[in-house]
């Protein structure tokens, strides 16, 4: 057993902190209360003057597919020789030595999702991993948790010239693949248990099933408003599952994203905006949508952005207006939320994995130092 004493405790459950001791078991929080009792054989952490958060989490990242020194080639987070690859895993293509990660790490990113790029209409599947170890299936918390799909300028210029110039075309195409995988699934169903009957296999319709049958969402990177509508217009029209990526133009139609409901990854924004689609970045995006009820996760795209940036892009968030709660709920819960693990990461509760960080001030500023990380209850990085 470990225990973590007299810290303040920031849980992202309760806005206001409070000093208590955290008992870790066998990876797990087992208990958060003042002057817990300690068995004899327990190894404390003294936090006295210490904060305490939740691992970061970050909902939405290519880190180790295309991380730090990759360079094109050690790319492997989009397939360019097919604009509909949904049959592509993440988690195929992660390579856990990846600096970044270390990176990450240290900086208190733990839990991680990471997928395909936004090259292709369809990408594959994302993977939620721990920013620890050697070997990408003991770091997976869920294999495959979303579908990647992509809109606005990416697609149709990376496939410029095989098939896709427009939006319109993206929309088709994705529409396209929908419609032929809600009819393979027809197919399956009305076959019941006779073989004979089912269709031939189908590896790119096989891997839409869990999205049509509202077991997956689409995870829709959308920078532009009109992407973000066309997005969420698609998802209405199959009754499938949504998360809005990078939401670039956000705060524009914040009232819009409130009704709909949808969550919402938010950035990369420590960047200049690149292209046409991002003439609209601001930091106030986060703040207004929040303000505005929305489900809002920071992201950096890493490494569009080092992800060990994380909680300073929460910290120029709140520069920019938003809440310092809402800010680091969008770094903690929300992401957890957003990409399925809420009930293992993202808050710091009884019975969830024991991702803890400890720092000398509020990780949102340049001056605070990490003092300890650990991961399942084990100090993996001390300052």
């Amino acid at each position: 057993m470990i225990i973590i004493r007299n810290g303040l405790v920031h849980d992202a459950v309760n806005e206001t902190p409070y000093k208590a001791d955290i008992a870790v078991e066998n990876g797990k929080i087992l208990a958060i209360a003042p002057d817990y009792p300690a068995p004899a054989d327990a190894e404390v952490i003294d936090a006295s003057g210490l904060e305490v958060y939740p691992g970061f989490v970050e909902a939405h990242g290519h880190t180790g597919l295309d991380g730090s020194g990759i360079g094109y080639e050690g790319q492997d987070y989009n397939e360019m020789n097919d604009i509909l690859s949904p049959q592509l895993r993440g988690i195929d293509g992660f390579q856990p030595f990846d600096p970044a990660i270390t990176e990450a790490r240290n900086a208190g990113v733990t839990t991680i999702c990471v997928g395909p790029g936004s090259a292709n209409v369809l990408g594959g599947t994302f993977t939620v991993v721990k920013t620890v170890g050697k070997r990408v299936d003991d770091m997976t918390l869920i294999r495959e948790n979303a579908m990647k799909c992509a809109f606005g300028e990416n697609p149709k210029r990376c496939y410029r010239n095989s098939g896709d110039s427009t939006r319109m075309s993206t929309a088709g195409k994705l529409r396209e693949m929908l419609f032929k995988a809600k009819e393979y699934d027809a197919k399956i169903r009305a076959a019941g248990d006779d073989p004979s009957k089912k269709p031939p296999f189908d590896m790119k319709l096989n891997s839409l099933l869990p999205v049509i049958r509202g077991e997956m969402p689409l995870k829709a990177h959308a920078h532009q408003a009109d992407d973000i509508f066309t997005a969420i217009r698609i998802a209405k029209e199959f009754g499938v599952k949504l998360t809005l990526e990078h939401v670039t133009e956000g705060h524009l139609i914040a009232d819009e994203l409130a009704k709909e409901n949808y969550p919402l990854a938010v950035g990369p924004t420590l960047t200049h905006p690149s292209k046409f689609e991002l003439r609209n970045k601001s930091w106030t995006t986060p703040g207004v949508l929040q303000k505005a009820g929305c489900q809002v996760s920071i992201i950096t795209d890493s490494p569009v952005i080092p992800q060990a940036y994380l909680p300073l892009c929460a910290g120029l968030a709140v520069k920019a207006g938003m809440d310092p709660f809402g800010a680091l709920q969008a770094i903690t819960i929300n992401p957890a939320r957003h990409i399925g693990a809420q009930e293992r990461v993202g808050s710091l509760e009884a019975g969830k994995d024991a991702d803890i960080v400890l720092t000398d001030g509020c990780p949102f500023e340049v001056s605070t130092k990490i003092h300890k990380v650990l991961i399942d209850g084990n100090v993996v990085f001390e300052g």
